[in-house]
């Protein structure tokens, strides 16, 4: 909150209303802050009779002098006032004619001669951002920091040969907060109350009420800290005066030290002002210029001539020249690289690279590069875990994917994943440290908020998605044989769901990326104003998301794509048992030419990672497919930092079948609405409610159909049951099983564990299930069909029963009846309703629960609103 300390200098009533006397004035400087000023005495009624700024720089006028131009003010632009020491004489007399009362300096860098300095009767007054006479010199908002002192400010005082030891007109102090920096005490003080003091300042020497108070002579100087020597830390001094120190030198050239032989600098700048981070400074598109050989300094001086054919009106093209802000369009970027093209053919540019280096020097530095073949991408570097099965060689990476790299966990932490058809290790995988979270959600910040990703426009967003999308299915079989041998997927159900909708929903979605729009809203508006209001859709920023074991890939995309569609960036916990897919899909991204940081994937604890990721406050949004328990923990966690979560959590979901369906196709869906994937599917009919006159039918062909079923390997291709996906669960269902029948269900087929290896479980059914028992109340996430009776034609009764359940996933009714169908879909409490169908979920269709079931939705439009913020602007004309 910005506030405003007791002034050092009383002054009278500050109104508008209470200054009668206006003046002629010269504005000298620049800026946006030189041009707020100038807008607010022109608004107060006094004369602005010239503005004297800085020449425009490519083609484009300093705001003041737009503001100036804009308004009919004479306005001069002067390269320099003085020569060899010496005033110009011309520039002088220029000054002198528009007849100035007095001169206004609100911000200026360029040095102005006394003869302009004393020639106005009432002289020429300044800011300066300090509490003079504490600090002087540029630097002095620095030394404030470095000082530690506790009050900052600024002085609007009287010009003198000294430039900043002139009398105090008036002074204003803020306090200092701990972690201030110059853009803080400059974004929340010195730039807007600033601008006010300029204003008073003026209007208390238009009324001649304008004090002189001497500066004392014991004033402190500091030199300035741009120069290197001045800012390298000493260690040997107190914590709080180090911190100071970094925090006052958070600009040129920033705070630096050596330890061990080893330079530590956070940001580096170069000569001409461009600041990069220092961790670029040997990179080869940000080292210093190149030293061009003859034929690339004839191919700069040939691209040159280019830039001058096109940029018709820039008198010569310099290096700081940039072509955007000289006035070109995309049209012109496509000119100027086909012209490059028929003159070197070998020198292959793309548009972006135009947007990525729009200076001259820049681009030429750019063109050299890739002439010589030094522009090529950093080699992905993996280590894969590489097995020969299913007719083909898999190659598995098993490291984190942090900001584009596979590495290691910070702590060397690694937990083996196992193949659940035969018990065996498949790889042993990094596991992911707290460390590693705050790296992956730091990279993923950088990226979204500095990073190519961030500044690419929604088309190359969607570009990428759908290349992504393609080497997904260039590489669908060996996708499908891990995720087979990592979640005991049977290999067909795996190809065609697991990965085929994992390719369909990044194609889904990447068609959405440049379809994302707000909305233009009337609104009541107050005469004699006009106004137009409307709303944008931002992405979010960095998003968690924490996936569930029964789909690793296709759970994946569900949420990445809409996510990434959005804009966003994103950290991925894959499940702790099922890593193996998540960490290939990394790969793929790398390749497709995601850039770095915007997709990360840390395998490891969910407890830990998944955790720390719900808590972390640099994450604003939070996806998670899972159980209601876990659900409701990260609802916590996440309420910390209020940050946006949507859920898709635990089923028990109702499946109706009523006495006037298609029998044989009731027991084909019924049975793929419970066995589907092992039952290990979120939408599984925990509960079959079978009328009571064909119940004992429907339940003789259902044993009938799994006696037939074959359970085996999930590599064969004609296999239809896999194993349960790890050991823990399988054991969990077996106990799911012996408490059903504790409470006196009938178990009609199976419930054991099959005598082979690995972890499967044979496909089970019980009936008589009443309303009241475990099994007809909790998910069982496992292959074990839960049978009711209703009576004959007592729908509302089914009802009743069908939503007596804090669950509301998905459900299912089969009949004939269309009418009885629709009443049954409007008074099911479930996200999902299927009628005489099931399991048929489709990338355009969305997805998601009521109750405990969670909410938020995956897949269609309404999965991009999850990860979207909407923001409503108003103009007022």
């Amino acid at each position: 909150m910005l506030r405003t300390a007791p002034r050092l200098l009383r002054t009278i009533c500050t109104s508008a209303a209470a200054y009668q006397h206006k003046l002629k004035l010269a504005l000298i400087g620049q800026s946006i802050f030189g041009q707020e000023v100038y807008n607010k005495l022109r608004k107060d009624g006094h004369k602005v009779v010239g503005v004297f700024t800085v020449p425009d720089k490519n083609g484009q006028a300093d705001p003041l002098a737009l503001a100036a131009e804009k308004d009919g003010t004479p306005v001069f632009k002067f390269p320099r006032w003085r020569a060899k020491g010496k005033p110009i004489q011309e520039v002088i007399a220029a000054y002198k004619s528009v007849g100035a009362e007095l001169n206004v300096l609100p911000f200026c860098t360029q040095f102005i001669p006394m003869d302009v300095i004393n020639c106005p009767k009432h002289g020429s007054i300044i800011y300066h951002p300090s509490i003079l006479p504490r600090h002087r010199g540029a630097s002095a908002i620095n030394w404030t920091l470095i000082q530690g002192d506790k009050k900052a400010g600024f002085t609007i005082f009287w010009a003198d040969d000294g430039l900043d030891t002139g009398p105090i007109l008036l002074q204003r102090e803020c306090d200092v907060g701990q972690n201030d920096t110059v853009d803080d005490l400059y974004n929340r003080f010195l730039f807007p109350e600033g601008i006010k003091a300029m204003v008073e300042a003026v209007h208390l020497i238009a009324d001649g009420k304008a004090p002189r108070i001497p500066q004392p002579k014991e004033g402190a100087t500091y030199e300035g800290i741009q120069k290197k020597e001045n800012a390298e830390i000493s260690w040997d001094q107190p914590a709080s005066s180090l911190h100071n120190w970094i925090r006052g030198h958070d600009k040129v050239p920033g705070a630096w030290t050596t330890i061990d032989g080893q330079v530590l600098v956070r940001n580096l700048q170069f000569e001409d002002g461009k600041m990069i981070p220092a961790s670029k400074y040997f990179s080869a598109d940000e080292t210093t210029a190149l030293e061009l050989t003859e034929e690339e300094k004839k191919m700069a001086e040939d691209i040159k001539a280019i830039w001058k054919g096109i940029l018709s009106n820039i008198a010569v093209i310099e290096d700081s020249t940039d072509f955007f802000k000289s006035g070109a369009s995309s049209m012109h970027v496509v000119r100027m690289l086909e012209e490059i093209k028929q003159k070197y053919g070998g020198l292959q540019l793309q548009n972006e690279d135009v947007y990525m280096a729009t200076k001259f020097a820049d681009f030429i530095q750019m063109a050299v590069r890739k002439f010589r073949g030094e522009d090529k991408e950093e080699e992905l570097v993996i280590d894969y875990v590489s097995k020969n099965m299913n007719n083909m060689t898999v190659n598995m990476p098993y490291q984190c994917f942090i900001n584009g790299q596979f590495i290691n966990a910070d702590d060397g932490k690694t937990y083996d994943t196992i193949n659940p058809a035969d018990g065996s290790v498949i790889a042993s995988v990094s596991s992911a440290s707290l460390a590693d979270v705050d790296k992956a959600v730091a990279a993923a910040k950088e990226a979204f908020e500095n990073g190519e990703w961030g500044r690419m426009n929604a088309r190359e967003r969607g570009r990428l998605m759908y290349r992504l999308a393609d080497l997904m299915e260039e590489h669908q079989e060996e996708l499908a044989t891990i995720e087979s041998i990592d979640s005991g997927a049977v290999y067909t159900l795996a190809l065609k769901t697991h990965v085929g909708m994992s390719v369909q929903t990044f194609r889904y979605f990447a068609g959405w990326c440049d379809k994302i729009q707000g909305a233009t809203i009337p609104i009541n508006q107050a005469r004699p104003n006009h106004n137009l209001t409307f709303t944008k859709k931002e992405p979010i920023g960095v998003c968690a998301i924490v996936i569930p074991w029964n789909y690793p890939l296709m759970m994946l995309a569900w949420k990445s794509a809409a996510c990434l569609a959005a804009g966003n960036t994103l950290v991925l916990k894959p499940a702790q048992v099922t890593p193996l897919t998540s960490l290939k899909f990394a790969e793929l991204s790398a390749k497709a030419g995601f850039p770095k940081g915007v997709i990360n994937i840390l395998p490891g604890s969910g407890g830990l990672v998944g955790q720390h990721l719900s808590e972390h406050p640099d994450v604003r949004k939070v996806g998670f497919t899972g159980s209601t328990p876990t659900g409701k923990q990260i609802m916590k966690s996440a309420a910390a930092n209020l940050k946006k979560v949507s859920l898709e959590l635990g089923g028990k979901s109702p499946l109706i079948i009523f006495s006037d369906c298609e029998l044989d196709r009731a027991v084909k869906m019924g049975m793929g609405a419970v066995y589907f994937n092992k039952g290990e599917n979120c939408i599984a009919a925990g509960r079959l409610f079978v009328e009571e006159s064909i119940h004992d039918e429907f339940v003789s062909k259902v044993v009938e159909e799994i006696k037939k079923m074959k359970i085996g390997d999930p590599l064969d291709r004609s296999t239809d049951h896999g194993p349960q996906n790890h050991k823990a669960h399988l054991e969990k269902l077996l106990q799911y099983c012996e408490i059903g029948v504790k409470e006196g269900a009938t178990l009609v087929y199976g419930g054991r564990q099959v005598c082979r290896p690995g972890f499967f479980m044979e496909p089970t059914v019980f009936t008589d299930v009443e309303d009241h028992m475990y099994i007809a109340q909790e998910e069982s996430f496992g292959p074990v069909m839960v049978i009711s009776k209703f009576k004959n034609g007592d729908v509302d009764g089914v009802l009743r029963r069908a939503n007596s359940t804090e669950y509301g996933l998905a459900s299912g009714v089969f009949t004939k009846d269309i009418g009885k169908a629709l009443y049954i879909s409007e008074k099911l409490e479930a996200g999902t309703v299927f009628i005489n169908t099931y399991n048929k979920t489709d990338v355009a269709a969305p997805f998601g629960g009521f109750k405990q079931s969670g909410f938020g939705k995956d897949l269609g439009e309404e999965a991009l609103h999850e990860y979207l913020r909407t923001k409503a602007i108003t103009v007022e004309y």
